[in-house]
């Protein structure tokens, strides 16, 4: 009885010896001298990922990392990517960042009316390469294709919204994030009356995101979309400004009298009808109004200044409109 008894006090003591040994390596810095990304692909074993974190010279003892893994269930847990370590944290805290799966992502945002100028920009601030990249698949028929996409380009269907993008993550695979993140917000409902409208996804967008040039107030979307629903609907030119400078210049350098005669496929004030593309990515409230056009018989409309327009069935009153807003902003 005695012999069982201090078998019993070793085993004891043996593992409560353990229990500390492994309580102060879980809570020990990691041993590296400045802070470290590793990559973790997909599928990997955890005995890989304790690999890959010995060579790193993150962790000292292997087995202890991958028997705590394995008792914790990071193998199944852990996502692939890039994680950062730094030279602070502890052991413990590493393998709560494996079990949360807290890899290192880049926040992107896409606001209403951002064009692919914009939208290369900000991809150029997570990955240089971007920048350039996102030109080549743009306008790739191949690539389009595969999106459900019939129009020149990508432009318009990057859906605006704020997306999260893993460090690591190829461009074609950002930009079919975005697409698809459209293709949910264009649901069927919205295709629905898309057909029964007699136009095609395309042309609705390429409406919309004139729209969304063109609108700085919610309530006169519908107003703007009327105007040109009726030019379009009589052969008159749509002559809306921002497609005057689409693929010339940056929206926000503003329109000039000179740019009204640019030659371009996308200048309505040189074609009839609408571009063959959109010219930025619009809202779904833009995307609404070019389906739901307010029943007015509204054919102009122009700018006070403020945000908002004065709209006019015809020229004469159209002209009388402006001329009494440059007199209203003379006296201010």
């Amino acid at each position: 009885m005695k012999f069982w008894k201090a078998l019993f006090l070793v085993f004891l003591l043996y593992f409560c010896f353990l229990a500390l040994y492994v309580a102060i390596m879980l809570t020990k810095p990691v041993r590296i001298q400045k802070d470290t990304e590793v990559y973790i692909p997909k599928g990997a074993s955890f005995s890989f990922i304790a690999s890959t974190f010995k060579e790193k010279g993150i962790i000292k003892d292997e087995n202890l990392f991958i028997i705590t893994g394995k008792i914790l269930g990071i193998e199944k847990k852990a996502r692939a990517g890039y994680y950062l370590i730094t030279k602070n944290m502890t052991m413990l805290e590493v393998i709560k960042k494996l079990l949360e799966g807290r890899i290192i992502e880049y926040p992107l945002t896409v606001v209403e009316g951002d064009s692919l100028y914009e939208i290369a920009d900000k991809l150029g601030t997570i990955n240089p390469e971007f920048k350039e990249k996102i030109w080549q698949l743009a306008t790739d028929k191949e690539f389009l294709k595969s999106l459900n996409i019939d129009s020149p380009s990508i432009e318009g269907y990057l859906f605006p919204a704020t997306y999260t993008i893993p460090k690591g993550m190829n461009i074609d695979e950002i930009l079919t994030m975005m697409v698809k993140k459209f293709w949910q917000v264009y649901n069927e409902k919205l295709i629905n009356k898309t057909k029964k409208m007699g136009w095609t996804v395309n042309q609705v967008l390429t409406l919309a995101s004139i729209i969304e040039k063109e609108a700085k107030l919610d309530e006169e979307r519908v107003l703007i979309s009327a105007v040109y629903h009726n030019r379009l609907k009589i052969g008159m030119p749509l002559q809306a400004d921002p497609t005057a400078i689409y693929g010339i210049k940056r929206f926000n350098k503003g329109v000039k009298k000179t740019d009204l005669k640019n030659k371009t496929p996308y200048n309505t004030y040189i074609i009839k009808g609408l571009p063959p593309g959109p010219i930025a990515s619009p809202g779904l409230k833009s995307i609404i109004a070019a389906l739901n056009p307010a029943n007015v018989p509204y054919l102009y409309f122009v700018s006070r200044g403020d945000g908002t327009h004065e709209f006019s069935t015809d020229y004469k009153s159209h002209l009388s409109a402006i001329s009494q807003i440059r007199e209203e902003s003379s006296v201010e």
